[in-house]
C-alpha cells in the first residue's frame, strides 16, 4: 500500500479519537499554543528552504 492509500484510508472516525485524545492530553487551552507554534516552525522551515534555494541559484551562475 502506498502512502496515499493509508492516507485515504483515514475516516472521520479515526479523525475525531484523534482530536479527543489530544484534547485529552493538552486540554482546550494549550492547543492554540501549540498550533502557533508549529505554524512559526513550518514558517521557518519554508524560509529556510527558500534562502537555499536562492544560494544554490547564485552559486550557478
Amino acid at each position: 500500500m502506498t502512502a496515499i492509500h493509508i492516507f485515504l484510508a483515514i475516516g472521520p472516525w479515526q479523525i475525531a479519537v484523534v482530536v479527543v485524545i489530544v484534547l485529552l492530553l493538552f486540554g482546550g487551552k494549550k492547543i492554540p499554543e501549540l498550533m502557533r507554534g508549529l505554524g512559526s516552525g513550518i514558517k521557518e522551515f519554508k524560509d529556510a528552504s527558500k534562502e537555499d534555494e536562492k544560494i544554490e541559484e547564485d552559486n550557478d551562475k
